[in-house]
């Protein structure tokens, strides 16, 4: 059964069941390399702010679950806060020094940080490798079947049975990729290269517009080419292959999230684009609502997300303390607690604000401000 428009219950289960198991999986990530590196964790926390629930291990480690379940963080010995800030506050005694997080290597704190992504990609291959093992691998050739009249396609000379060898400089092995790089580029000129016969011909076609709704009501525009391809196959795979596939399917997915993101960085694409935690809730509820298989899958995305995101160069994320840590090793020394200082400032700065931009984002994509506007008059 289909709900057409999930009840709000449904909705923070469905956006619980999602994140939690994220983001502890990415918290782990951290605290199981520091673990093997001798490192000692204070605080495994899954939510910010105060604790609603937790126990204490026998190692010390407060195992906590904070009220607001954005996110998490695991507080290691020597830390000064959740961001793994280094604490100047008092001295560490010489077992602390032993365990501290900022007295290791260069190198270990870098493995340790780049745990956390590292994990949530490893999940969505698990995720894709589960699903290839149980029902094949989604496979469609490149080579076109037909071409819609009046289209673009047709203007830019593509015929039925070409192959699209690449599209805006990009290879597209099968016809899932064409239709994942036309679809971020609504209006846009790009190079397209078809195969006929043994020749590749370079082409130059002007993507159409395709203003679409889904199933939810949810309206999104997308690029058109306007060919088809042939009937999807599910390649069944031996175990050898299902691994490195799934990685490949994981890269793939992975990039088509970096190109969105530099079409809305370069202006390419609306920042209305741009979604926080109330439109994943939504997101999480409806795919759910849609069946196990669907919401499974939006797990995985949202794996792959959250580890892409903490990779991103901004201090507080894990990308931003790898940054530190690079410019450490070529310098040979720590940046000066002054300037880890203003940095963590500016990243704290930063995150907030994307947090304030995408709720009132989320809030338009539900109609919020346009019923906040009727009601005032």
């Amino acid at each position: 059964m289909i709900l057409q428009n999930p009840p709000l219950w449904f909705i923070l289960i469905a956006f619980l069941c999602t994140i939690g198991p994220l983001v502890l999986i990415h918290e782990f990530g951290h605290y199981w390399v520091a673990r093997r590196l001798g490192v000692g964790a204070e605080v495994f926390s899954i939510g910010f702010g105060r604790e609603i629930a937790g126990w204490t291990d026998k190692r010390g480690t407060r195992w906590q679950i904070g009220w607001l379940p954005l996110g998490g963080y695991v507080r290691f010995v020597g830390d000064e806060n959740e961001a793994s800030k280094p604490s100047e506050a008092q001295p560490l005694s010489a077992e602390d020094r032993a365990r501290s997080f900022h007295l290791r290597p260069v190198w270990q704190r870098s493995l340790i940080v780049l745990a956390g992504p590292l994990a949530n990609f490893l999940v969505a291959i698990a995720i894709f490798a589960a699903l290839f093992a149980a029902l094949g691998m989604p496979r469609t050739s490149n080579f076109v079947s037909a071409v819609q009249a009046g289209s673009p396609a047709e203007r830019a000379g593509i015929r039925a049975s070409d192959r699209i060898v690449s599209v805006a400089g990009r290879q597209t092995d099968s016809f899932e990729d064409v239709q994942r790089i036309v679809t971020l580029r609504p209006g846009e000129t790009v190079a397209i290269t078809v195969q006929r016969g043994g020749s590749q011909i370079p082409l130059s076609a002007q993507l159409g517009k395709l203003l679409e709704k889904d199933r939810f009501g949810q309206s999104f525009e997308r690029g058109l080419l306007g060919v088809q391809g042939n009937q999807r196959q599910f390649v069944r795979l031996s175990p050898l292959e299902l691994i490195p596939q799934a990685t490949a399917y994981t890269f793939t997915l992975t990039r088509w999230m970096i190109d969105g993101l530099w079409q809305i960085v370069s202006g390419r694409r609306s920042i209305k684009d741009i979604g926080g935690p109330i439109k994943i809730a939504q997101i999480a509820g409806q795919q759910a609502s849609l069946g196990a298989l669907e919401f499974i899958q939006l797990v995985a995305l949202i794996s792959i997300n959250l580890g892409f995101i903490n990779l991103l160069p901004v201090p507080m994320l894990d990308g931003g303390h790898l940054a530190f840590y690079a410019v450490e090793a070529v310098r040979r020394r720590p940046l000066s607690a002054r300037a880890l200082e203003w940095a963590f400032r500016g990243g704290v700065a930063v995150i907030l604000a994307l947090l304030v931009f995408t709720t009132v984002n989320d809030l338009g994509s539900i109609g919020f401000w346009d019923r906040l506007q009727r009601l005032i008059g």
